[in-house]
């Protein structure tokens, strides 16, 4: 395995404009992951091998021809890393490998590198939490429609995919379906309507290239007919948690008090209410622990044609 070079960027065609639509707009940039060699298929394997099976997500769809999804989730069970990552190529299979610098050290080194790399070139940017996970995902497979909590951004390594990014406004992402994710009533996913797509930003993700889209930016993603590698990156700013404290706050309140119609602006007295509202909830016990429950379905199995047996 390679060290990343002290010396060379992680992003490679950085411009001054980047820094004025960073978190505000979809930017896509070039990167030099691939050449530190953490990425690659045999590395991908080990930590498959490494992961806590807390962090290990798998998820399999299925679709209908009326568009409707069925999504089932998954464990490894005995497979080894090169096993699963095989068993992902001939199936229809996301694998989510969570806060890998948790437990693996030398992808915090990593991780905290980059975003040192982004605040240096940022004025007054300042990141915390940070979180790297890695996702294997079979060809043709599709993530739906869906909104995220913390600044993000998706890193290609290997196969190539189709990423679908729309507008922020309260047509596309409701600041109920913001509540919902955050009170963790529900997963990601949200309502899509075909012509959504007539609103969004589309590009073709391929190895060495990355993107970043603005805070709840719902967006949804297309595989290309290729075994796909990726990165996610994850990091939070004090407006982004500015953010999180009014919709968590805006939340508690309507389920209380009936009141749902307050402030989503990331600065502002209001806040601090919202925030002790969002304290209070999570300390009396009222957001759920953990993920939306998932029952686990099916197992990897090298041996089959799909990659997988239903437990």
């Amino acid at each position: 395995m390679n060290a990343i070079s002290t010396t060379k960027d992680v992003i490679s065609n950085w411009q001054p404009h980047h820094e004025m639509l960073f978190g505000r707009h979809t930017i896509k940039l070039n990167h030099t992951l691939i050449e530190t060699g953490m990425f690659t298929r045999e590395a991908v394997a080990k930590l498959i091998e490494r992961s806590p099976a807390e962090e290990l997500g798998l998820v399999s769809r299925t679709y209908g021809e009326d568009g409707s999804q069925t999504r089932s989730f998954g464990e490894l069970g005995n497979a080894s890393g090169m096993d699963a990552i095989d068993a992902i190529e001939r199936g229809k299979i996301w694998m989510n490998i969570r806060r890998v610098m948790d437990w693996a050290p030398e992808y915090r080194t990593l991780l905290d590198r980059i975003f040192g790399e982004f605040e240096s070139r940022i004025p007054g940017l300042k990141t915390n939490k940070h979180n790297l996970g890695v996702l294997v995902s079979s060809p043709n497979a599709r993530v739906f429609y869906h909104a995220d909590i913390q600044g993000q951004s998706l890193w290609q390594i290997s196969g190539s995919k189709r990423v679908f990014v729309y507008p922020t406004t309260d047509l596309f992402v409701s600041p109920q379906n913001i509540e919902k994710i955050l009170l963790r009533e529900t997963d990601e996913d949200m309502a899509f309507k075909p012509w959504y797509d007539e609103f969004a930003t589309v590009m073709d993700l391929n190895p060495g290239e990355m993107t970043t889209w603005p805070l709840y930016a719902p967006h949804r993603v297309d595989n290309h007919d290729s075994l796909n590698i990726s990165v996610t990156m994850e990091h939070w700013t004090k407006p982004i948690w500015n953010s999180y404290a009014a919709h968590y706050g805006n939340g508690v309140f309507r389920r209380t008090i009936g009141f749902g119609h307050g402030s989503t602006k990331d600065s502002g007295l209001h806040i601090y209410p919202k925030a002790a509202a969002a304290f209070v909830w999570k300390k009396v016990g009222k957001q759920t622990v953990g993920d939306v429950e998932k029952k686990r379905a099916f197992r990897i199995d090298a041996n089959s044609p799909s990659g997988l047996v239903n437990i």
